[in-house]
């Protein structure tokens, strides 16, 4: 499936009631990943549209900037580059505790429908490691 098309901007400057569209990357907005091992926890990712991210996973949250490229062909995956810049070292939703602070991960974004992406670490779209799947807009 392609990713979903951006909204133009469009603006009267005449008109005292004009109507301002705002251009935003599809990827932002608050995202839920379920926890294979644990079904009472979701991981969040909330994609910000200055390119900061807020990911939290139980009592961890981490702070940080992404990229995300969308493919210029439709037909093609998008790319996402993510940088952790702040982790407040505390316990996952899988258990885990590690601070990811520094932490740069790159995928490949296939987008199945306009509510659920997967983060893919091959372009195949073979080998995707996350799903997750919209919370709000």
């Amino acid at each position: 499936m392609a990713a979903p098309q951006s909204a133009q901007s469009v603006a009267n400057p005449q008109n005292d009631n004009s109507i301002n569209i705002v251009v935003r990357s599809q990827i932002v907005g608050l995202w839920g990943m379920e926890i294979p091992n644990n079904k009472k926890c979701v991981e969040y990712y909330n994609f910000k549209s200055n390119n900061q991210v807020i990911i939290k996973s139980a009592a961890e949250w981490s702070t940080g900037i992404y990229e995300y490229q969308p493919s210029p062909e439709n037909s093609k995956i998008g790319a996402l580059a993510l940088q952790v810049k702040y982790d407040n070292n505390q316990k996952d939703c899988s258990g885990h505790q590690q601070d990811q602070a520094g932490e740069v991960s790159q995928y490949f974004v296939q987008w199945r429908n306009i509510n659920t992406i997967q983060f893919c670490t091959s372009e195949k779209q073979d080998k995707c490691v996350v799903t997750l799947r919209r919370v709000l807009p």
